[in-house]
Parts: structure tokens; sequence; C-alpha cells
């Protein structure tokens, strides 16, 4: 097969087009991000301890990235997921060491955030026969160890009801039908939002 020079900078063109429009995805989701954290900043943040602020930073930043990839790849990576862990872990030790009785009582309830969390969507994933990917079930086992049982439960509810909407929105609009996946992510993230702006 001769490729002529027309061939070649169509080619090219279009590459260059695929290029561009990655650079404006990453863009825009940097440019949303920041804008989240000024907001929430500017919001909530003067009321916090320094502790439940880097705590709400950290779930914030994390949650954000696993929304994109959820958007760009339709899963979650496990990497994320073992960051998110240590990097808890990295909040709560010292926490132990330096304050004992508030660092166990911070240590059982994300141990309860991460059951429920964790518990509830292994059992939506095991009885709807894989329905809800397990990124997702990972993704909300360690969401929960941030949260908390009291943070947990209402994460749940908006991000599933909100899920469920838009799903419904889209079939009726005939844009999905009813066997195709639709990212989870997106919608735990807006539930993340709402609680840590409401806390």
């Amino acid at each position: 097969m001769v490729i002529t020079g027309k061939d070649y900078r169509n080619r090219s063109r279009r590459k260059e087009n695929k290029m561009s429009l990655k650079e404006h995805k990453t863009a825009i989701f940097c440019a949303g991000f920041f804008i989240i954290m000024f907001v929430w900043l500017v919001v909530a943040a003067s009321s916090l301890s320094a502790f439940s602020l880097i705590r709400s930073a950290l779930l914030i930043l994390l949650s954000y990235i696993a929304m994109v990839f959820d958007i760009n790849t339709k899963r979650i990576p496990n990497m994320l997921v073992i960051i998110m862990i240590t990097v808890w872990l990295m909040l709560i030790v010292p926490m132990i060491f330096l304050d004992i009785e508030n660092g166990i009582r911070l240590l059982a309830d994300s141990l309860y955030g991460l059951m429920i969390g964790g518990g509830l969507f292994l059992l939506v994933y095991l009885l709807s026969r894989k329905g809800l990917g397990g990124g997702d079930v990972k993704f909300m086992a360690a969401a929960g160890l941030y949260l908390g049982f009291a943070g947990t439960v209402p994460v749940i509810l908006y991000g599933t009801v909100l899920a469920a909407v838009a799903g419904l929105v889209l079939i009726l609009l005939k844009k999905i039908n009813r066997k195709d996946a639709m990212p989870l992510a997106p919608f735990l993230f807006i539930g993340i939002m709402i609680t840590v702006f409401t806390k």
C-alpha cells in the first residue's frame, strides 16, 4: 500500500487533533479540581482541625483522581486504592502515638467506615452478579477510612441515588441502554463533596 503525502498529512492532522483533545480534557480536569479545592477551603476549611483539614483535602484529591480514571477508562486502578490506604495509615499512625485516646477513636470510626463502604458495595457486587465494578467496591472501602461511619452512609446514598437518576435520564434519552456500564466514581465524588461541605 502506497501512502501519499496527502494521506500522511491527514493522519498527522488526526493525530494532532487527538492530542489536542486529550490536552484540553487534562486542562479542564485540573482546572475543575483547583476550583473545587478553592471553594471548599473558603467555605469549610476554617471550621476544621488540622487533622480533619488534611484528611478531607487528601480524600478530595484522591477521589477526584478516581473519578477522572473512571470517566476515561471505566476502571479505578488498584494502585490508587493502595495509595489511598497507605496515605490514610501515614495519617492515623502518628495520631495514635500523639493522642492515644483520640487516635483509637478515629481508628475505630475509620474501620467502621471501611466495613460499611466496602461491605455494602461488596454485597451489591455479589448480588448484582458483578453489575457493580470491583474497583468501585475497593474505592468505597478505602474512602470509608477517611469518611468514618457518619460520612460513609450519606456518600453511598447520594452517590447511588444520583447515579440511578442519571442512568434513568440517559436511558429515556436513548443515550445508553440498560446493559451499558456507567462510571460510578463521578457520582460518589459528588456524594463525597456534599458530605465534606455539609459536615
